[in-house]
């Protein structure tokens, strides 16, 4: 067998292209793969993969592998497994990587049985020992209270899921070059365990909250649906999404798709503002990595003040409607 070597990324495609997780992968990749001096590679499989292929180049990836076909369009477990484990035996990385995405979770530790190797999932960095090369994964533990940092053992190859906003995307220069290498993959009917019989996009508003700048946030301070209405438009003045952390989302007052935290999102905007949220572990878990954080909340001993940049102590029916107006008088709306 040959010796194990070089990081191969698992990539995904939304709507023709590459995925923000794929490109905060292709970032990490690149700087392990410097540090090790072995190649990055990346697969795309879809049906339609070739522009998303030249891009993931000018990203940094020194051969793309592509797998096409109009049958790939369907997000299949068994199907995707079989692609990424057939360019993992030709290709023989001694680093796998995806993202800790639906797809990710799904397909890590299935794809390390198959391979007959580990898998560490929802790591937020990957860094090498400066004596031994060996990889270290940083993994949150005990509800986000702490990180603790695992060594790799002798299995190769290993497989690895990165949470997303762990680390910046990597940026697109067109004079990079690299390889794009197309590769069959036949797949047998008997493969196939399951089948998709939905897909249901969910309505999108706005801004998408994975994407978006500034960010407000409401918690169970809110106090109901209504209350939501002044966050939605300081949001909107401000360009950016409205969140929430747990207890909205248990409430029903606004839908667990917008949740951030352990449960949901994990976002790094600029510009943080919580509005009624207590800071509890789980929630920060989501939002640390935002530039900068500013609180509101009438309980003066809440745990967001620890964490915040700024903060203000008073109640948000009385705090947010001077603030909305003096934002849009300076931003001129």
């Amino acid at each position: 067998m040959a010796e194990h070597k070089g990081i191969l990324i698992c990539g995904e495609i939304i709507e023709g292209k590459i995925a923000t997780i794929t490109k905060e992968l292709i970032q990490t990749g690149r700087r392990l793969s410097g540090d090790l001096k072995q190649p990055m590679n990346l697969l795309l499989f879809g049906s339609a993969v070739r522009e998303a292929a030249g891009d993931a180049l000018a990203l940094g990836a020194d051969v793309v592998y592509t797998v096409e076909s109009a049958s790939f369009e369907e997000s299949v477990p068994e199907q995707s497994l079989a692609i990424i484990t057939t360019i993992c035996k030709q290709s023989e990385p001694s680093l796998i990587l995806l993202g800790q995405t639906d797809m990710g979770r799904d397909l890590a530790p299935r794809l390390a049985a198959r391979l007959g190797t580990t898998a560490c999932l929802d790591s937020v960095n990957l860094s090498l020992d400066s004596e031994t090369k060996s990889l270290l994964l940083s993994k949150p533990v005990y509800g986000g209270n702490a990180v603790a940092i695992w060594k790799s053992v002798n299995f190769r190859p290993q497989v690895v899921t990165l949470r997303p906003r762990s680390s910046p995307p990597a940026e697109s220069d067109i004079s990079r070059k690299g390889k794009i290498v197309p590769i069959k993959v036949a797949i047998e009917d008997f493969q196939i365990k399951s089948r998709l019989l939905e897909y249901a996009k969910g309505e999108s508003r706005g801004v998408k909250l994975e994407e978006a700048k500034v960010i407000v946030a409401g918690g169970g301070g809110i106090g109901g649906r209504e209350g939501f209405q002044l966050l939605d438009e300081l949001a909107k003045i401000l360009g950016g999404a409205v969140g929430i952390s747990r207890v909205p989302a248990d409430e029903g007052w606004m839908p667990s798709s917008l949740e951030i935290g352990q449960t949901g999102y994990v976002v790094r905007p600029d510009l943080y503002i919580a509005v009624g949220i207590s800071g509890a572990p789980q929630h920060l878990a989501g939002c640390s990595g935002s530039k900068c954080i500013v609180a509101i909340n009438k309980d003066p001993n809440a745990h967001i003040f620890k964490e915040a940049d700024f903060g203000i102590i008073a109640d948000y029916r009385e705090a947010l409607p001077p603030f909305i107006e003096k934002c849009r008088s300076l931003l001129s709306i």
